[in-house]
């Protein structure tokens, strides 16, 4: 079988008629400022994934965004080296859940980008209890393997907001989804004719994908590596190869601000999520973090009833949506907290320990 990842989207299913029938329904957008509330990507987990890929031979997940116009997915490699998941009976019987999803930063990471030994602790705990570790993060691949290599974890991680499901263990990338270049920047000329311009930066495809950052652009994801393009006429380079998302930042607006004008203008070109500060992107329609983490949990046997999940900002709502249970961080931004079940200790005070120990009965 191939080693090859599941790509779809951008070179994928969606027809040239589709897209441009998707670009003729921009014609009468709303003003800046009018639409959904910060960071939701096209009705926050609830639209469908244009060009999500799906597991060969599952079905379709559960809450999983399914694919519009295209058919399965083909070619999608089986984990390997994943961590196992207990059936139901197995394990101590004295926690809850069968999965534990965290996102990375703001939540499973402290400031300084490490992870606490307790919180450490707690997730080994929970693991032997019969429900393993799964990070979900907005991440691509590339910049999350060097947490996956220091916390020697050997599962399967969802990555850049649910475009990637990657199996650590051996390395490979199991599906990926692109988002579709023309559409991208078609959602930038709209949201540019209503803000004025914008600096960009696009996170290509693949395990070691790169990103580009256009002028003006201010990094900020902790640990991400860069190439930078200062001179205006390399803007092209920007799209020469498949992608999975843009980011987007504005001299003048508040990321909140932004977000909802993004959403507001070009929510029916792509989604829009704001990941952390500084930080808003622009993803395939539909796809979010339930959608990677929907396929990953469907390979590890373990349904959405049966999991707990902890994030700190926007792009997390549809995972909490999807999962049985969602604890928010102290300090995690309050669209979040206005949906969680549980809101705990911050990412520097232990929070998911806290809440971890607590239903181990510790």
């Amino acid at each position: 079988m191939s080693a090859e990842p599941v790509r779809t989207g951008d070179e994928g299913a969606r027809t040239e008629a589709g897209a441009e029938a998707r670009l003729a329904r921009t014609e009468a957008m709303p003003a800046v400022g009018a639409g959904p509330a910060t960071g939701a990507a096209s009705a926050t987990g609830g639209a469908s994934a244009t060009g999500a890929a799906s597991a060969v031979g599952t079905g379709p997940a559960t809450g999983a965004a399914s694919a519009v116009g295209a058919g399965p997915a083909t070619g999608a490699v089986p984990a390997t080296g994943a961590v196992p998941v207990p059936a139901q009976g197995q394990g101590t019987g004295r926690f809850p859940y069968r999965l534990v999803a965290t996102d990375l930063d703001g939540t499973l990471l402290r400031s300084d980008d490490t992870v606490s030994p307790r919180t450490r602790a707690a997730l080994v705990a929970a693991a032997e209890a019969g429900a393993p570790h799964i990070i979900v993060t907005g991440r691509a691949v590339p910049w999350t393997k060097k947490v996956l290599e220091e916390l020697d974890y050997q599962g399967l991680a969802v990555c850049a907001q649910g475009a990637q499901v990657y199996d650590a263990g051996s390395g490979r990338l199991l599906t990926s989804v692109t988002l579709e270049r023309g559409l991208a920047r078609r959602a930038i000329e709209l949201i540019e004719e209503h803000t004025g311009p914008l600096a960009l930066a696009v996170s290509r495809d693949g395990l070691d994908g790169d990103v580009l950052t256009g002028p003006g652009y201010r990094v900020q994801e902790g640990g991400l590596a860069s190439i930078r393009l200062d001179d205006a006429d390399r803007f092209a380079a920007l799209w020469e190869q498949p992608i999975n998302k843009v980011y987007i930042q504005h001299p003048e607006l508040s990321d909140d601000a932004l977000a909802t004008a993004a959403t507001a203008i070009a929510g029916q070109l792509v989604g829009v999520v704001m990941a952390g500060e500084g930080v808003v992107e622009l993803l395939p329609l539909g796809l979010t973090k339930a959608t990677g983490l929907s396929l990953a949990a469907r390979r590890l046997g373990v349904r959405a009833t049966e999991t707990i999940a902890f994030g700190d900002m926007p792009n997390d709502i549809p995972m909490f949506r999807w999962a049985t249970h969602g604890v928010a961080m102290a300090d995690a931004h309050e669209d979040l907290k206005a949906i969680a079940d549980e809101i705990t200790l911050s990412h520097d005070a232990d929070g998911i320990a806290v809440v971890l120990e607590r239903l181990l009965g510790g």
